[in-house]
């Protein structure tokens, strides 16, 4: 039973986080195509915002594996 609810729990947590990469990937596309149509936009601008981007790109996918790893320690455990 407490490995059905461990699968549960990480397919619910599977699907929640696809769900939210997945908004904020599009939320990115959009800013990018917005961002070209921008005259006033400076090189700089553009730049500072791709950072951002990246960097939560970086911790969303550190938090995913830090989950990940969290699953299979408790899968080890109780399975």
């Amino acid at each position: 039973m407490t490995k059905q609810i461990i699968t549960f729990q990480r397919t619910a947590f599977e699907n929640a986080f696809n769900a939210v990469s997945t908004v904020q990937d599009q939320t990115e596309k959009m800013t990018g195509d917005f961002l070209t149509q921008l005259p006033w936009v400076n090189e700089e601008g553009k730049k500072v915002i791709s950072n951002s981007t990246e960097f939560y790109k970086k911790a969303r996918t550190n938090f995913k594996n830090a989950v990940d790893d969290g699953f299979a320690k408790m899968e080890e455990l109780f399975g």
